[in-house]
């Protein structure tokens, strides 16, 4: 048997602490390893395996679209495209599109488009306000945006016009308000930064700020979109709606897409100030599509919102029997579990050798991101493995 970890360790560079595991296949909510063993993934490609592994919707779409035409530039017009773009913007609040690869462009696209917007309407305002335990990207520019030390600290100098503050403060979001600022960029709930949540008024407080003041509003929601919260889009829970807003991860259901939105009062782009050369090509935008649609027609958001609070429940019970857990935070399928000390590496290791499969969001965190399609069942023996782990500590 080929020796697949040793071989990278050759050839690739090492930027991700990888798990002794090899992935050779994947069906709905499970993964093997080239061995045989089955895993249950709650970790779905770090929330973008929204239909899950290989599900039978996208990949007839990409067979047929593979068939059709893969790429050709966005110098043409394309049906995938044009197609995707209506159905995000008759199922939201925002009025025109624009497709890149990632979450890290997205985002890139929608900085770009806030400074264009501060030239035109702003007297030349560039200043966008983002909060501190966010993540927006690997990007230069993301790296700044992100309130995050350890992902800025090997990278100076890092790009200017950035200022992040305290999350789930509208008072340091007016404080650092100035005659610069062109707009705030917040993720609705914090994923990378802890699965933190804000308070209820939080968004709604921000967003009549930005009113007040006259500056966008931005809204990551590249990890909490496209039904991960038990709603289409995260906004919609918090009574809100940005003036742009990114989208990535589960929009392709494991394809790589990343997409912008925005009002039409903030649309400012003109022809040749931004562009992508794979973005919204033909197979990712026929992949997104009918990810989209399925989670549209299915109504998964609706069964997220139901079988997360049972996800949700199901792990508050374990923390009578295992009082070293502190909290369980989270909305629909983005949950994270804290302990008291810092246990989640060998956590994470005992998981994978009992067959789940969960993300290390902290030293003292793990967080679950199954795909949307799970079901009670499934929520059943991953509760059931953690609690035999759990037992062993």
């Amino acid at each position: 048997m080929t020796d697949w970890p040793e071989l990278e360790h050759e050839y690739f560079m090492n930027v991700v602490e990888r798990l002794p595991l090899t992935i050779v296949r994947g069906k709905g909510a499970r993964v093997w390893d080239e061995a045989g063993k089955e895993y249950l993934d709650f970790v779905g490609g770090w929330a973008v395996n929204s239909l899950g592994h290989c599900h039978p919707v996208v990949t007839k779409a990409i067979t047929e679209q593979a068939q059709l035409l893969i790429h050709t530039s966005n110098q043409f017009y394309t049906v995938p495209q044009i197609r995707l773009a209506r159905l995000l913007v008759e199922n939201s609040c925002l009025d025109k599109v624009f497709f890149g690869n990632s979450g890290a462009e997205a985002n890139e696209a929608a900085i770009k488009l806030a400074r264009r917007y501060g030239q035109l309407n702003l007297d030349g305002a560039y200043e966008i306000i983002t909060t501190l335990g966010s993540f927006h990207g690997r990007t230069l520019a993301m790296v700044a945006a992100t309130g995050q030390e350890k992902f800025q600290k090997s990278f100076p100098p890092l790009p200017t016009g950035f200022v992040n503050v305290k999350y789930n403060s509208i008072g340091a979001i007016k404080s650092a308000t100035t005659k610069r600022t062109c707009a705030v960029m917040i993720e609705p709930v914090q994923g990378e930064g802890g699965v933190n949540l804000p308070d209820d008024s939080y968004l709604a407080e921000v967003r009549a700020w930005c009113d007040q003041k006259g500056i966008l509003l931005i809204l990551d929601e590249i990890q909490t979109g496209i039904g991960r919260m038990g709603t289409l889009f995260a906004y919609e829970q918090y009574g809100v709606e940005p003036d742009i807003m990114t989208l990535a991860k589960g929009l392709g259901s494991g394809v790589a897409i990343g997409a912008i939105l925005a009002k039409k009062k903030a649309a400012v782009f003109a022809p040749g100030e931004h562009g992508s050369t794979f973005g919204g090509n033909p197979l990712a935008c026929a992949a997104g599509y009918a990810t989209l649609k399925f989670i549209i027609d299915n109504d998964i958001s609706g069964k997220v919102k139901t079988v997360g609070q049972y996800l949700s429940q199901g792990l508050e019970k374990l923390k009578p029997k295992f009082p070293f857990i502190t909290e369980v935070r989270g909305r629909g399928l983005l949950v994270a579990m804290e302990f008291k000390s810092d246990i989640a590496p060998s956590l994470v290791t005992a998981c994978l050798e009992g067959g789940l499969l969960v993300n290390q969001l902290k030293p003292n965190a793990i967080r679950f991101m199954p795909p949307l399609i799970i079901g009670n069942g499934e929520v059943d023996e991953a509760l059931g493995i953690l609690d035999s782990v759990l037992s062993a500590k």
